[in-house]
This record gives C-alpha cells, structure tokens and sequence, in this order.
C-alpha cells in the first residue's frame, strides 16, 4: 500500500507540473491581452458593456467594481433559490429555497466556498443547478484570479497609479482559462460515466431486494420508543431506488477546475454519478490544483524571473507533500475501536472511504481539496483519524496557501512571502524588500490585516457556537470531536473551502447566518487589503538589488517561506487544535 501512495503521488505531481508550466506562460500572455483572438473576441463585448479595456484602475476603484460584482451575483442566486418553485426546469416540482439556507448558499457559492447545508438533488432545481450554482463558479474563481493578477501587477509596476482594469480581468479569467478548460474537463468525465441531462429522477427496481430498519412512528410521526428509550424499528423491504438525474458532468469541471468543491450531489465527488472510477477521480484532482500551479509560473514569466514562480511552487509542494504524508500516515492505522469490535483493521482506517478509492487515492484527494480551497470530497472526512483531520483541517487554518484557491491561494502565499522578507529585514537591520519593492508600514499593515481576518473570524465564531444551545444543539457526537467538528466548519467557512465534518448538523438558522458572515468576510476582508497593498506597491520605484537584497529565489527563502506559513499557522491555532484532534487521537489511543 505504500508503494502504491507513492507511486500516485509522483504520477500526479508530474502531471501536475507538466500541465502547469504551458498554461502559466499562457495566462501571462492572456492577461496582458497579446493573443490576435482576444482582440476579436472582446472588441464587441467592450462596446456591448460600455468598458474602456484601455483604462486601467487605481485600487479602490478595482476594489469596489468587484465587490459590486459580487454582490449583484449574491442578490440573484438568492432570488433564484427562493423563486425557484415557479422557475422553468424544475422536472422535481421543488419548492423555494428557506431565507435562511438561500442566504448562505448564496453567500456560499458567490465567495468561491461552496458549503452545502443542503442536498443538491433534493433540493435544488436544474435551473438553479446551472443558471446559479454553475454560473457562480465560474464567476467567484474569476474572482480570485483577478485578484492576483492585479496584486503580480503590483510587483511589475513602477510608480504607476492603476493595477489593471477589473471588468477586463474578469472576462479574460471567464472567457479564457475557465470556460474553454472547464469544457474539456467535462466532456472528459462524461466519457467516464459522469451524467449530462435534464431529466428528472427515475426510479428502477433493484438487482436484489434489500432489507432495512424502519422507524416506527405515530400518526403524529413521532418516533416511538421502548422502555429504555430506544427508538422501535421494523423490518421493510426495498425493492426501488430512485436515481438523481441532471446535468453533473458540467457543473463538475469547474467545481473542480474553480477550486469551488460544491457537488450536484450531497454526497460530493463520493457519489458514483459524479466520480465514477479511478481515471475520473485522477482528472478532478488535477482540476483542483491546475490554476493554483499554473498561477506560480505566470508569476515567474510577469515579474520577468521564472526562478521566483519556481521558489513558490517548491514551497507550495514541500507543504503539500508533508501534509499527504501525515493524512497517509493516520488512515493507514488501524482504528482501535473498531478493532476492539472484531473489524480488521489491517488495511487501515477505511470508516467512510469509498472501496473504489482505497486509503492511497482518499488520502491524496482529501490533502488535495482541503490544500485547495476547494472542499470536494470523495470520502467522509468525519470519518479519517484525529491526527487525518487534524491536517485537513490545519490546511485550511494555514490560509488556505499550500496551492490554494484558483487565485485566492498564490496571493495568500505572496502575502507570507512578505512577511519572510519583512522578518529576514529585521533581523539584519536592513529596510526589507521584495522584487524591487521596499516594503512599508503601509505594506505590511496591509499584510497583517489580511493574515489576521480568517483566524479572527474562525476562533471567534467557534467562540460563540460552543457558547450557546443553538450551536451545540447541531453536534451529533459530544467530547474532542464534537469541538472538532464546530472548529472544523468555521475553519472551512471563513477560509473558503466548503468541505466539513458532516457530524454538524448546520442546515439551522443559526449556523446558515453565522457561517454565512463568516464566508464574506473570510473572502473580502482579506481581497480589499490584498488590493490596497497591489496599489501601493505599484506606486513604488524600483530599487536596486545590492549585495545586502535577500535572494527570493534559492532554497534557503524556500524554507523561509515555509517556516514562515508553519510559525503564523501552528501559534495561532494551536490550543484550539489541542482540544479536538490532538485530545481524540490521544483518547482514542489510551495516551495520557
């Protein structure tokens, strides 16, 4: 089985970067609009939409063009989810969406986080699955690359007041990278079997019939009880199931390919309709982190240093391979537990793991969605071991900048990169500089103001969930992992990935209006400073490198970087973690 982890591994780092070097070099050229195509293809949509592609942006300006943006697209998901019940392609006949869900979903999906509260295909309407859900992923991951693009041009610039033009950015990230690639991708899952239709769902006898447990309730359909306050269930044959129709397989490449990680099905990528086998399973992931990887080398073609995009994609990937080494390692042991029941554990922990997948494949997918902003799952990561969730959920809490979200993740990272020169700085007397640019106190404020937001945002709405009955009315399991799972959702809401501990029951008031805030601001709290510091660096002359200008290119800023995301990540979320995974996985192991 080991073998077999590092055999995966090393095929999909190779493909990884053999995909992401060309398309780095060709985002650089589409955002500086060098292609004959761009200019045939814009030219009619800059004069339908009244944009002077010509004239580029002082930050605040970008800045609110695209929180306007995104508003509008918050309003209009939310209308769409809550008019749906009388809204063509609805073949289910579903009804309006509740305020408080349609609030979060639509906050959800606008801020590139995808957290679902509900289940898709017994929910959502076609027209809402395509028209809002699809179209929004599209949308947000143009977001975040739009937004480093403009903090690269920051870096590029020289004493200039503008950092591009964000209605020019937006469509190129639509039109250009994510439209035509999210095509190829599904068209390649639905050659695997991932479905594309608008049919309603069908019900179809089963191979053999199938007996469950039944509830037993009263006409008021209450569940009834015995003595001892067990529920009293009965024997019922199944001989039907009802198979969920829709269109999937596009809805699927660009959750993947956005980093968006929010599926058709409850079930996510789990379910076989939209992750039917190994080869499928293989293309999603490398959807996950193809922009993310491709972001690190436009960076190396803009800034005119191919060796600074490379810095940054080894810092990333030395992240990432620590990361699966750990996750690998805990769901290869065995649970105790379930050993204790007569279960053998000799293959691991496969508690929640599809058998199609194994340890090896759940394993590389769930480091590579929670690295990502993405949150796509095909397995139950309530179910991986303490020190597996652990580092699922640490990703997160790292900023979400081990590759990241498609955009949202290099800017977080350039963020750190700042702060490792910033330190170095300090630590010889010298002012510190980055790419040519002497960082301020202006710079670095704005860095810190970005640094701080999620962590602020994820301790302090886990604060108020264990605080009152509201929040811990939705735990399904009490102790270490019941504040795991509370942790885990505000870790995932306010850094933009959507996966969860599913043990929360959080389709409540409560939590759809408390992770709901935390979603937007994890999002825009940390994309408006993002913009301000592009603004102010593109303001800056250029200095000189000189004998004393730290190398941002060698392996030494490599481990700098690093040591710097490890060091802001495990001191603030330290304790937090020491009251979930760490006492679970001690618990669980009779440690003490």
């Amino acid at each position: 089985m080991k073998d077999t982890m590092l055999l995966q591994s090393a095929v999909y780092l190779g493909l990884l970067a053999l995909l992401a070097w060309p398309l780095g070099a060709y985002m650089k050229k589409l955002f500086a609009g060098e292609y004959r195509w761009q200019a045939r293809l814009e030219a009619p949509l800059w004069r339908a939409f009244g944009v002077k592609s010509d004239q580029d942006m002082p930050w605040h300006h970008y800045a609110i063009g695209l929180i306007a943006f995104n508003v509008l697209g918050l309003l209009f998901l939310y209308a769409l989810q809550r008019l749906q019940g009388v809204l063509p392609l609805n073949p289910q006949g579903f009804s309006a969406i509740s305020p408080d869900s349609a609030f979060n979903t639509a906050i959800s999906f606008v801020a590139n986080t995808n957290w679902q509260g509900y289940a898709g295909e017994s929910m959502m309407s076609h027209l809402t699955q395509m028209l809002g859900l699809t179209v929004q992923n599209f949308l947000s991951a143009a977001t975040g690359i739009a937004v480093a693009i403009a903090l690269i041009r920051g870096f590029v610039r020289r004493e200039s007041k503008a950092i591009g033009n964000v209605w020019v950015d937006l469509t190129r990230a639509t039109l250009g990278l994510l439209l035509p690639i999210a095509t190829v991708i599904a068209l390649a899952l639905a050659s695997q079997g991932v479905i594309q239709n608008l049919d309603a769902s069908k019900t179809v006898p089963l191979l053999e019939p199938l007996i469950v447990k039944e509830a037993i309730a009263d006409a008021a359909g209450t569940p009834l009880k015995d003595s001892l306050g067990q529920a009293l269930t009965r024997d019922k044959t199944v001989t039907e199931q009802t198979l969920s129709q829709g269109p999937i397989a596009s809805q699927e490449a660009i959750k993947m390919l956005g980093t968006n990680g929010g599926g058709f099905f409850n079930a996510n990528s789990a379910h076989p309709y939209e992750n039917p086998n190994a080869l499928s399973n293989l293309i999603e992931m490398l959807a996950i982190f193809l922009i993310p990887a491709a972001l690190c080398f436009t960076f190396g073609h803009m800034v005119g240093d191919r060796r600074q995009g490379v810095a940054i994609f080894a810092a990333m990937t030395l992240l990432f391979v620590g990361m699966l080494a750990a996750v690998y390692w805990a769901e290869s042991s065995a649970n105790p537990i379930l050993t204790a029941l007569g279960v053998d554990g000799g293959s691991g922990n496969m508690e929640g793991k599809e058998a199609r997948f194994g340890i090896a494949a759940t394993s590389l997918f769930a480091t590579i969605t929670t690295a990502a902003s993405c949150g796509a799952v095909n397995a139950m990561h309530d179910s991986l071991m303490p020190i597996g969730g652990m580092v699922t959920m640490l990703q997160m809490q790292l900023g979400e900048v081990v590759f990241g979200g498609v955009g949202s993740g290099f800017y977080g990272m350039l963020l750190f990169a700042i702060v490792a020169v910033f330190v170095s700085g300090l630590m010889i007397g010298r002012t510190p500089e980055y790419l040519g640019k002497k960082i301020g106190s202006f710079d670095i404020r704005m860095v810190m103001i970005a640094l701080l937001a999620t962590p602020f945002l994820v301790l302090l709405g886990t604060g108020i969930a264990v605080s009152f009955e509201a929040g811990l009315a939705g735990l399904a399991n009490p102790g270490a992992h019941g504040f795991s799972e509370i942790l885990y959702a505000f870790s995932s809401a306010a850094n933009n990935n959507g996966s969860a501990f599913a043990g929360l029951s959080a389709n409540t008031p409560f939590y759809n209006t408390l992770l709901g805030l935390a979603m937007w601001f994890g999002r825009f709290a940390i994309i408006v400073p993002v913009l301000a510091l592009a603004g102010s660096l593109a303001a800056k002359r250029a200095v000189p490198v000189t004998s004393g200008t730290l190398a941002t290119h060698t392996p030494l800023f490599v481990v700098l970087l690093v040591g710097a995301v490890l060091v802001l990540g495990a001191l603030t979320y330290l304790p937090a973690l020491a009251l979930g995974p760490v006492v679970e996985h001690l618990s669980l192991f009779g440690i003490r």
